[in-house]
């Protein structure tokens, strides 16, 4: 049976059309089934500066209010998206352009913050995933932006949690996070691999720091939500299968008693 990955690219270059053109090329390549999930938060900040609409974050997280989430729905499912399938299509690949809200795959309940109003930002809640097992058994890509269904009004998601959200219900065997990072650097070399007692202690010793901190916490929830593996890489690593892939304990034992018995 053929592996499904879900792999989640960042806004970053999102705009850049020879970037686009390569990742789309490396997706057309891969033996799996994939989902994509993309996010968009660098146009939509400069969409929102140039209407004069203030951005506001709380923890790092965007707070999305009425006319946030009107022009985030409208970059996210509408230019970014459409960007992406246009891209994919022109290297072959299947895809299909969705969001969490279309049939209810991926529906959302407002983010909790303790002292913040967090009004149409949002948190995953549930999952209907059955279209997307179905788009996929047809041979189709779904490329879905973080929008997601809230039964009165829309909400505004996290694409890296959607994305995990969406590999532990697709009993996904991998999901990758492309980022504008080859993988956790220890001494300037990508560690390969690691576990969640290994990243621990890397942030205590200070190896990961700043904005790696939340991608690493993201990828080790990855495998509490029962995904096999998850790994953090950029583009190149994509193509050639290298980056830090995050496995729990376990699995990483296995794999010495087989290494030990060859």
């Amino acid at each position: 049976m053929t592996e499904t990955w879900v792999i989640k690219i960042s806004g970053h270059e999102l705009g850049d059309e020879d970037f686009l053109a390569t990742f789309a090329q490396t997706i057309a390549d891969l033996p799996q089934n994939v989902v994509i999930v993309h996010g968009g938060g660098k146009e939509i900040s400069e969409l929102q500066t140039r209407l004069g609409i203030e951005t506001h974050f709380a923890d790092g997280v965007r707070i999305t209010d009425a006319d946030s989430l009107a022009l985030v729905e409208m970059v996210l499912c509408g230019v970014v998206n459409k960007r992406l399938v246009r891209v994919l299509l022109n290297a072959g690949v299947q895809a299909i352009g969705l969001s969490g809200v279309d049939m209810g795959m991926v529906q959302a309940t407002k983010l909790v913050h303790p002292t913040i109003d967090m009004i149409y930002t949002g948190q995953v809640a549930s999952l209907h995933i059955d279209p997307l097992r179905r788009f996929i058994e047809q041979g189709l890509t779904p490329v879905l932006a973080p929008i997601c269904y809230g039964g009165a009004h829309n909400y505004n998601v996290n694409a890296d949690h959607v994305a995990g959200a969406l590999a532990a219900a697709l009993h996904a065997e991998r999901v990758v996070f492309i980022s504008n990072v080859p993988g956790v650097l220890v001494d300037e070399v990508v560690m390969p691999q690691a576990t969640p007692s290994e990243v621990d202690a890397l942030i205590a010793d200070g190896t990961i720091y700043g904005g790696m901190i939340p991608k690493v916490q993201t990828a080790l929830h990855v495998l509490q939500d029962g995904v096999p593996s998850a790994t953090i890489t950029n583009l190149d690593g994509l193509r050639q299968q290298t980056g830090t892939t995050f496995i729990q304990e376990a699995v990483q034992e296995e794999q010495k008693e087989v290494e030990e018995n060859e």
